[in-house]
């Protein structure tokens, strides 16, 4: 199996975005696309996209503009981004510059969080075989879990909009996560607030979701407070015609904990296995 090759790929409006490929670049029978949680670096799917090249899948992993390797190397103060740039430029990009370079018998998309949600705005949905989404929710704060309502309303309504406009970005470094440009953290807010979430956003091209007839495996965890049944529910049911739900309880498969982030580190192979084993037996796969 070849090394992970780091590269860059265009956006629809040219930004470069750096990316990272598993497994072959040519002759490739089945390539996975992996969009990631909000402002999550691709480093986090590394074991995952090592772990499928070894079963024989290309894997292609990408940083959205403005995170990880694709933001400026100063400051993200000033830097000119909105959360939709990350599906119809960088998605969309990406899906293109795959189609056009990285020829496949079939062709996944593997959705994180943020990353499920907004897939169904791509304008190419015919190119997508299928798709696994882990924890593609509606972010209204109503439909978290725990103590994740409060802090969700008050991320959506206080602390991302007031911190994205004094600092010129979202400072979420401060607290253990990674930074967001100040436009993706103002719509963001916005869509969180929003009892229908991005569905209820009428900018956007909403009747692309309704095309997107490929399979889709949408996952929950029960101990994902962000990403609870009800809010994947919300989600996934309502934007996407060809669902099928899967609700994971970490203790039933022997694993301490998962959370919103912990389906993609090694420990949760027994997952990528059968996330896989769908895609494979998906009607389009």
């Amino acid at each position: 199996m070849p090394d992970p090759k780091d590269l860059t790929v265009p956006a629809r409006d040219g930004f470069e975005l750096k990316a990272t490929l598993y497994g072959p670049s040519s002759d490739i029978q089945r390539l996975v696309i992996v969009n990631s949680a909000t402002a999550v670096p691709r480093r986090l799917y590394r074991h995952f996209g090592a772990f499928m090249a070894a079963q024989g899948w290309t894997t292609l992993t990408y940083d959205y503009r403005g995170v990880g390797q694709s933001r400026p190397k100063a400051t993200l103060r000033g830097f000119q981004a909105k959360a939709r740039d990350w599906v119809l430029q960088d998605m969309a990009g990406v899906l293109d510059w795959a189609c056009a370079s990285l020829p496949s018998q079939k062709l996944y998309l593997v959705g994180h969080s943020i990353g499920g949600q907004l897939a169904g705005l791509l304008d190419k949905p015919d190119a997508v075989d299928a798709m696994v989404t882990f924890s593609a929710q509606s972010g209204h704060w109503r439909y978290q879990g725990g103590g994740q309502k409060l802090a969700v309303a008050l991320h959506s309504y206080a602390t991302l909009p007031l911190l994205a406009v004094v600092c010129g970005y979202m400072p979420w470094s401060l607290v253990g996560g990674e930074d967001i440009p100040r436009g993706v953290a103002l719509e963001w807010a916005s869509w969180c607030r929003h009892p229908d979430y991005v569905l209820g956003d009428d900018t956007l091209p909403l009747e692309r979701f309704a095309d997107f007839k490929a399979p889709v495996l949408a996952y929950s965890i029960e101990d994902d407070n962000w990403g609870t049944r009800r809010s994947v529910d919300m989600m996934m049911n309502r934007a996407y015609p060809n669902v099928t739900r899967k609700h994971i309880d970490p203790a039933q498969m022997g694993i301490d904990k998962l959370g919103h982030m912990g389906v993609f580190r090694p420990h949760a192979s027994a997952i990528w296995e059968e996330a896989a084993a769908w895609l494979e037996a998906a009607p389009n796969g």
